[in-house]
């Protein structure tokens, strides 16, 4: 993405996730090749799936990509898992045919929930043919209404975590936890 914006005509703003520094992915040959860019405004299903839409960006995929797992493990639920990885522009005909094929969402972001990327991917499910076809109300999993704690210690009562995506998830789906 950061090569996308060096090479873009207009103005970009990157903003890094300082707590994702550290964090080691799989890569290959494709990725390491110099001309290699992703396309800004596009999203990327990270895992297909049949019966819920996960939407997030930045340390919150790991964490969506994780409550999958465990949810297709303990609860036979398939959970599409979209990697926003740009909020503006924002690939909203990716959102919107992943809805109309599992037709339910959950978004799950560390920001608080008012103005947050949550509440603007709600807004467009309100405008657009995909609010006919939801089951059931938007999951929306933010982070708490308080300052980001400074110490790594109380950084999980701030964000979202596994677990309550997968209580978010289950609510969702309208399933009991277990």
């Amino acid at each position: 993405m950061i090569k996308a914006a060096i090479r873009d005509n207009d103005p970009v703003v990157i903003l890094e996730n300082e707590m994702m520094y550290g964090v080691e992915f799989e890569t290959n040959a494709t990725i390491m090749d110099p001309n290699f860019t992703i396309q800004i405004g596009k999203a990327k299903i990270e895992r297909e799936g049949t019966d819920i839409t996960v939407t997030a960006h930045a340390k919150m995929v790991g964490h969506s990509l994780a409550a999958a797992e465990i949810l297709q493990r303990d609860h036979d639920i398939s959970c599409e898992v979209i990697n926003l990885r740009s909020l503006r522009p924002l690939d909203r005909p990716c959102i919107l045919k992943s809805i109309k094929k599992t037709n339910r969402i959950v978004n799950v972001e560390e920001g608080w929930p008012q103005c947050g990327i949550g509440a603007e991917i709600a807004g467009s499910i309100m405008e657009s043919e995909a609010f006919d076809w939801l089951d059931a109300p938007m999951g929306r999993l933010t982070g708490a209404e308080v300052p980001m704690p400074y110490s790594w210690e109380l950084e999980p009562y701030a964000v979202p975590q596994i677990n309550q995506i997968v209580a978010e998830v289950l609510k969702t789906c309208y399933r009991n936890k277990k």
